[in-house]
């Protein structure tokens, strides 16, 4: 028995094993919905963090023992919330002695919604220190909120240092009093500023497939000249839009503007290079990024004076520079990179361009719309210019300033955004499904043969209308037990494809190529007997061991291309072979609750395993890779297919065939073997860009002690 499992081992009454049973079971199915819970958060409001300076700074009366509450307007709903607060640009800790967070009751009001107010903890604790420089990150909330609703987050200070983190651009209104009234529905006379301090971001749990678009930008994409506390900003009405279009498959809109902001040297805030790892690649559940920069850099180059052309020429080239490095870790980490053209600004009456400038522009705007550089482009330029004077904001879409769009503007920039580009998240996912261990895997229930298993699962396969499904061949079990070989006959006749999984399911890092090479030739006179004319040249790692050393790696490679094969990769797995030997013994002592309990863990791990290995894929490659499944033709399997199907149904899959699958780009090193041995797994390509691995439930010991 288990030591994990707390069970001595040893002489025990039958009274007392129904107990341990249970405790088994229980343990069981709690470790598993440990490992289905895995919370997938997504940002749903976001502002990027400077130094507030002297003239944004709180108020010299609001220093100490002082309640600020502040307005924010999410983008995605949820039912638990977490809060980032920040102290980035701080050079002494921050002390908040309380944090709440509550439904605003009007726009234009600093209170709250009576009985909305709850209190936030971090890490259990109602205070908080967040040292300088730091961010930090709440404990999650149970605190249902609705899409596009308003958010006010009460925050009590005993002391305001002297270096306030904060975004000035904040386009509401925050609410400042003495004393401790982070609980009170309406603050008495409260001081008015329209600015933020010390929050960063809130997080909600999401649907798997929600996640989020960050907009990196300037003033134009921080708001300047959009109407305080009426979210008429341009990502705000993108977020609009995309609510009223997809509902509960909208992603959540993170705007990162930040007012005068600058790709190449800091101004207001710090320069959109230094700030994108934390203001793009840290945002929780991103997987689109929008770029519109630009406009300040080429406007500051002669602001005050011409400068020679040579200074022209390499502020282009400097910026189209910037483009490709955020292109470049931005994709690193799975983002899809939009960019958008830079809005026309001559007549700025700050920045007053000349030919030259006017010139740069056009010229960074071409490179955007024509090097393919970036996944897709939004031509705002082409929107928002004056036809007749195409160097001009269109007069109706004009602030008044010449280079900052008005409410009208900004509508006009949201529809611009063809919402198409945000429907990864709703494409279906593609599964190839394949099973190893044919005919025999694993010990039979009484009463049971490995044709009735087969049987069960082509009749599974048929029923649900899946393509061709590739069985993975162990000849030898039909040596030692011919009677075997009808599960392979009704394998074939099902017209479902057979691939070699070696003679004796050897391990090739535990033996030396040669007998590998032999055991797997060993098969293929079987597999050509039965297989006829179709191809059969599909081949299967025993274990997924490819070789433990790079001689075995390459050699095995150049062996399986000398035979014309391609590998079988897999890329979902939930080890379902581990409940085999379970629910044969459960099967033997009739213990029908047993069954059911080990039936509903099969397939709680397999929702489990949806959510680890999507994860990895988003988290590489921005994307979901056509998966290849790996089931085993146990008795089990073959009773809980049916649900098993619907299951990767509700969750959005479509099944195709192993060679549809394996022609994605991912799967290249698995069927072009005159490739170097390379990464052919998601935990493998995980493992070699340095990126964190998902957390998983293990079952191993405690599927081990049911039914014992």
């Amino acid at each position: 028995m288990s030591a994990k499992l707390g069970f001595v081992s040893g002489s025990r009454s039958r009274r007392v094993e129904p107990i341990r049973l249970a405790a088994a079971i229980l343990m069981l199915v709690a470790l598993v919905n440990v490992g289905a819970a895995q919370t997938h958060w997504v940002g749903s409001w976001a502002t990027s963090q400077m130094l507030s300076e002297k003239d944004n700074a709180l108020d010299s009366g609001y220093l100490h023992d002082v309640t600020l509450r502040q307005v924010v307007r999410v983008s995605l709903g949820g039912e638990s919330v977490r809060l980032h607060l920040s102290n980035r640009f701080g050079t002494t800790p921050l002390h908040f002695t309380s944090v709440h967070i509550a439904r605003l009751m009007s726009a234009d009001s600093g209170s709250i919604v009576g009985g909305t107010d709850k209190a936030i903890t971090f890490s259990g604790a109602a205070d908080v220190w967040i040292p300088a420089g730091a961010e930090y990150l709440s404990d999650p909330t149970d605190f249902p909120i609705a899409r596009l609703s308003r958010l006010a987050i009460t925050l009590h200070l005993d002391v305001v240092p002297p270096h306030q983190t904060g975004h000035p651009g904040s386009r509401a209104t925050s609410y400042l009093v003495h004393g401790d009234q982070v609980s009170n529905a309406d603050l008495a006379d409260p001081k008015k500023v329209d600015h933020w301090y010390f929050i960063a971001g809130v997080d909600v749990v999401s649907p798997l497939d929600v996640e989020a678009v960050v907009v990196l930008g300037d003033s134009i994409t921080d708001g300047h000249g959009a109407t305080t506390n009426a979210n008429d900003r341009w990502p705000d009405l993108l977020a609009n839009r995309l609510q009223a279009s997809m509902g509960k498959r909208a992603p959540g809109v993170l705007n990162q503007g930040i007012g005068g902001n600058r790709l190449l040297l800091d101004g207001l805030g710090p320069n959109a290079q230094a700030r994108f790892d934390h203001d793009v690649l840290e945002q929780v559940g991103a997987r689109y990024l929008i770029v519109l920069e630009g406009v300040n850099d080429l406007g500051m180059l002669a602001r005050t004076a011409e400068v020679p052309q040579a200074e022209h020429d390499a502020t282009v080239r400097w910026i189209i520079a910037a483009y490709r490095q955020m292109i470049a870790r931005a994709r690193s980490r799975g983002l899809q990179v939009i960019g958008a053209t830079i809005l026309p600004f001559v007549g700025s009456e700050f920045y007053h361009p000349a030919a030259r400038t006017e010139a740069d522009r056009q010229a960074v705007n071409n490179w955007i719309r024509t090097s393919g550089q970036f996944d897709a482009v939004i031509d705002f330029n082409a929107v928002m210019r004056d036809p007749a004077r195409p160097d001009r904001l269109l007069a109706a879409f004009d602030s008044g300033d010449h280079l900052h769009p008005s409410p009208a503007g900004y509508a006009a920039m949201a529809d611009a955004v063809p919402l198409t580009l945000f429907s990864g998240g709703a494409a279906p996912l593609k599964m190839a499904i394949t099973f190893d261990d044919l005919p025999a895997h694993g010990s039979l229930p009484p009463g049971t043969t490995r044709t009735e298993i087969a049987q069960k699962i082509v009749a599974a396969l048929r029923e649900d209308g899946i393509p061709p499904v590739f069985g993975f061949v162990n000849g030898e079990a039909t040596e030692q037990h011919p009677a075997d070989s009808a599960a392979l006959d009704a394998w074939r006749a099902a017209g479902q494809p057979l691939g070699n999984h070696a003679w004796s399911h050897m391990n090739l890092n535990t033996h030396s190529l040669e007998e590998f090479e032999a055991d797997a030739n060993r098969n293929e006179p079987l597999l050509k007997d039965l297989m006829k004319d179709a191809d059969w040249h599909w081949f299967r790692f025993p274990y997924l061991a490819e070789g433990d050393t790079a001689q075995k790696r390459a050699g095995v490679r150049a062996f399986l291309k000398r035979g014309g094969y391609k590998v079988a990769g897999v890329t979902m797995s939930f080890a379902d072979y581990l409940w085999t030997e379970p629910y044969s013994r459960c099967r033997t002592k009739g213990d029908g609750k047993a069954i059911q309990a080990l039936g509903e863990t099969y397939l709680s791990a397999a929702e489990e395993s949806i959510e680890y290995y999507r994860s990895m894929s988003r988290a590489l490659y921005g994307r979901d890779i056509p998966y290849v499944l790996l089931l085993h033709i146990g008795a089990l399997d073959a009773e809980m297919l049916p649900r098993l199907l619907q299951l990767y149904r509700s969750k959005g899959f479509t099944f195709v065939t192993l060679q549809e699958a394996e022609a994605d780009e991912f799967y290249r090193n698995s069927v072009d073997l005159e490739l170097p041995p390379g990464i052919d797994s998601l935990e493998g390509a995980m493992a070699e860009r340095g990126l964190p691995m998902p957390i998983r439930a293990s079952f191993d010991s405690l599927l081990d002690a049911v039914c014992r």
